[in-house]
Formats: C-alpha cells, sequence, structure tokens
C-alpha cells in the first residue's frame, strides 16, 4: 500500500501523521517513510534512530518501492497541482490532515477542489482531523459539520491536540513511548484507529 500525506495548508500535523501511520503499519509489513518535503521534517525526525521504520528522502523512492510493502510519503507543503497529480497518479490512497481553523478548513476545501478537477475517485482519499482541542470546545465538531456539509470523505476518527506529539518528535520517537503525559498512549490510539481504517479500506 503507497500512502500519500498531502494538503495546501502547513502546520496541520502532515509530518506528525506520516511518521504515526507509517509506525502502524510497521507492526504488521515492512513500511518505509519517505520524506518529499523540503523541510525535511521527517527526517530529523527520525535521526536519532529510534523509529520503528524506515526514513527515505524522496530521491531513495525508487530503491524503497522494491524492499517495502506500505509506503507513506509525506509530501511536499503546499504542492503544485501537478505535484498533486503526481502523488495522486501513484498512491493508493491520499490521506488529507486540516486542524479545524477557518484558514485550514479554507485550504482543505481548495485542496478537495483540486482533487475532484484532478478526477481522483472519491474512495481514493480522506480529510482527517488533527490537533483538536479538548473539550468543552466544540471546534472538532464544527469542523466536521462543514466539511461533511461539502460532501467530502473524512477519517470517523480524529486526533486530539497535545504537547506528547512536540515532545515525540524532540526525542525522535513514537508518542505512546513519550512519558510523563497522560494524552501520550491516548494520541497513538487515535492513530491507531485511523490505520485500522485504512487497513480495513485496503482489504474491502
Amino acid at each position: 500500500m503507497i500512502i500519500g500525506i498531502t494538503g495546501y495548508k502547513g502546520g496541520v500535523g502532515k509530518t506528525t501523521t506520516a511518521v504515526h501511520l507509517a509506525a502502524y503499519l510497521a507492526q504488521s509489513a515492512p513500511t518505509v517513510l519517505v520524506d518529499g518535503d523540503t523541510n525535511r521534517s521527517a527526517l530529523l525526525w527520525a535521526r536519532a534512530g529510534k523509529l520503528p521504520f524506515e526514513t527515505v528522502a524522496y530521491e531513495g523512492l525508487a530503491r524503497a518501492a522494491r524492499n517495502f510493502e506500505h509506503i507513506v510519503i509525506d509530501s511536499q507543503a503546499r504542492p503544485r497541482r501537478e505535484e498533486l497529480q503526481s502523488l495522486a497518479d501513484n498512491c493508493d490512497f491520499l490521506v488529507l490532515p486540516t486542524n479545524p481553523e477557518s484558514m485550514s478548513l479554507d485550504a482543505m476545501l481548495q485542496t478537495a477542489e483540486t482533487l475532484e478537477q484532478l478526477k481522483l475517485e472519491a474512495g481514493r482519499y480522506r480529510i482527517l482531523l488533527t490537533l483538536i482541542p479538548p473539550a468543552p470546545s466544540q471546534d472538532g465538531l464544527k469542523a466536521r459539520s462543514l466539511l461533511e456539509g461539502e460532501g467530502l470523505a473524512l477519517f470517523p476518527g480524529q486526533v486530539r491536540f497535545t504537547a506528547a506529539f512536540r515532545t515525540a518528535s524532540e526525542r525522535g520517537v513514537v508518542v505512546h513511548q513519550v512519558t510523563g503525559n497522560k494524552l501520550a498512549k491516548l494520541a497513538w490510539m487515535d492513530y491507531e484507529g485511523i490505520g485500522k481504517t485504512l487497513s480495513e479500506g485496503e482489504n474491502s
């Protein structure tokens, strides 16, 4: 399975999503994370050598394709139309992360519109709500309602906001390995749910 993580807005958990979906998939089969972002955020996360999968630069994609069952691509930030087209053509499924902020939701609507113009089948991508603040905030519910009102497909689950993700990035680990934060394991469970949805889609 080749999964692309993409979208028109930065700061929405794209690399965090790529890292944690790769970690989920690596539990069942050899998995590689391909860092296609010029910021090299995924490679920086992986440099401590503690992640349970290999991470390579985009230039290593051809070699990676021969050696791994699952490939997760952390795509270029704010991709051009032709870059989005190439990603859609070469991935089995696209994950589109967005947080519930209005600017991020506007960018997500633009991303979805471009994918529709590129004639990508609706069943080949889903929007993932990330960085959802805890109750009593209604931001997550409002964002889901807005996007579903536009007829867009969302993952049934979502990913909560927690500082444990920043700590995981700094330490070069998966979030469930972060100690001293009671939300760390719950945050990993969020991504487990997303991973299960992807796996079920692959097997359906």
